[in-house]
């Protein structure tokens, strides 16, 4: 089977408190409108807010809570991602619930959007999973994306679908809307980039196919966006090439060229170390444009 129908959803929630029960309510409305629905797509942080202090340790309650869901209308569901506690140390992270109910993966952010999300930690493994007889999906979250590497990376484990949960509420989602465009194209793969609406975001969820084809982009306010996918067109397109021309999965694979930037370890990079500290810009004093 290629074909499988994905639902992201675009919800108006609050950014400080329990958003559960409104995703409860539009998960059982989504399967009773679109019953063929086999998996579900929430935005980043949407279940408890974007206050570091709802973490939890993993498994959770509010978890369990989404693995009865899962279970009842026998759907994939992805619920976004939700801060995990572990220790002394906070991750932002995405479960992956498949329809009998069980967790079968968990994916910490690789990349919080520091220095403005302070107080959480970056996970370091990549995560992909199989869907029987469907195909290979790939997880990221928010400000993973602005990381060619991380898309590239579940590409090159065989992700042919990337799940992309964000949170952006600033002027830079035009910039995210080009991204996710590339990052499919340039890995021949479909890009369900699903951000929240309201206080949890500034909506434009948009769906890309594996030649960098807008198949839908949302408004600003609550929607949800059942889509039909064929697995069978990113096989084709990964063969013959974007439009029958560029390969470029194959022709990453088949380079020449080493990267010694990644390298840091043992190369050093001079530029680099010359941008500064990674902190908040501040006001100028006394007319210095201070970092």
């Amino acid at each position: 089977m290629s074909y499988f129908t994905i639902a992201g959803v675009q919800l108006h929630a609050l950014h400080h408190g329990d958003n559960t029960d409104a995703m409860r309510h539009r998960i059982n409305l989504l399967m009773a409108r679109f019953p063929n629905v086999q998996m579900v797509l929430f935005s980043e942080l949407v279940a408890n807010g974007a206050a570091t202090h709802h973490a939890e340790p993993m498994p959770s309650n509010m978890e369990a809570m989404f693995c009865q869901l899962a279970e009842q209308h026998r759907i994939w569901l992805i619920p976004g991602s939700m801060f995990e506690r572990e220790g002394d140390k906070v991750y932002n992270t995405l479960s992956v619930i498949n329809p009998q109910g069980q967790v079968v993966a968990r994916y910490r952010k690789m990349f919080p959007f520091r220095p403005f999300e302070e107080g959480v930690e970056g996970g370091s493994e990549f995560v992909v999973f199989d869907v029987p007889h469907v195909g290979r999906f790939g997880v990221s979250i928010c400000y993973d994306m602005w990381f060619p590497e991380t898309t590239r990376t579940l590409a090159a484990m065989g992700a042919e679908v990337i799940l992309h949960p964000t949170m952006t509420d600033t002027i830079d989602r035009d910039i995210e809307l080009s991204i996710a465009r590339t990052n499919a194209a340039i890995n021949q793969c479909y890009f369900f980039d699903i951000n929240g609406a309201g206080a949890m975001g500034n909506g434009r969820s948009i769906v890309v196919g594996p030649a960098g084809d807008v198949i839908h982009q949302a408004g600003i306010g609550e929607e949800i966006i059942p889509l039909e996918i064929d697995l069978n067109r990113v096989r084709r397109e990964r063969e013959v090439g974007l439009r029958g021309l560029g390969q470029p999965l194959k022709s990453f694979r088949d380079r020449s060229v080493d990267f010694g930037v990644y390298r840091t370890e043992n190369a050093p990079t001079p530029f680099l170390d010359t941008l500064g500290p990674l902190v908040k810009p501040r006001r100028p004093d006394n007319g210095h444009h201070d970092i």
